[in-house]
């Protein structure tokens, strides 16, 4: 009889700890996603939170306007998410949106001659764009278009599909920039 107390002490013991942790888990999970640092929000963001999109396509932050919209989707433990921004610039013209095949390719395209990579990150954004969290975006026939010039960042890739990317477009009939940015 005692030691099978032992055993029935030491079931609940290890019972009572797995229960603990789930717990942990589980409520760290419902305040994570009812949080309030985890909410989607369509605030619109200072011209310095956005100075790094014209500086990483070499177009320096100067001459940044304003941002007219962004959004920030909330975000899960894996990271998905969704985000993006549309800024007016002072002036933008197509002869600066070039490609650099100087330094083994990258730059910028034309929306009508995406190939490659660049084109997958294309159909990558168009997947999110069609969800209507921004609707001020660009539509992809409007990306498409010789109007438009395409900036690829950075594409995060699960075998030779993207999961993720930061994309840069930008249209100097408007003297607009288009921010992207996605995790699956």
């Amino acid at each position: 009889m005692n030691r099978a107390w032992r055993i029935f002490k030491g079931f609940l013991l290890v019972w009572g700890a797995i229960s603990f942790v789930a717990v942990l888990v589980i409520g760290g999970t419902i305040l994570y996603q009812i949080g309030s640092g985890n909410r989607p929000t369509s605030k619109t963001v200072s011209k310095h939170d956005v100075r790094f999109v014209l500086n990483w396509c070499n177009l320096g932050d100067d001459r940044t306007e304003e941002v007219v919209h962004s959004y920030a989707s909330a975000r899960s433990f894996t990271g998905d998410h969704l985000g993006g921004h549309a800024m007016r610039v002072s002036h933008l013209d197509g002869s600066e949106l070039v490609f650099d095949e100087e330094r083994g390719g990258g730059g910028w395209y034309r929306g009508d001659a995406l190939t490659g990579t660049a084109e997958q990150a294309i159909d990558f954004a168009a997947s999110w764009l069609r969800l209507s969290e921004m609707p001020w975006f660009p539509t992809i026939d409007e990306i498409r278009s010789p109007n438009m010039y395409v900036y690829v960042w950075s594409i995060d890739m699960s075998g030779t599909r993207p999961n993720a990317a930061q994309i840069i477009f930008a249209s100097p009939n408007d003297k607009m920039i288009y921010y992207f940015d996605a995790k699956l």
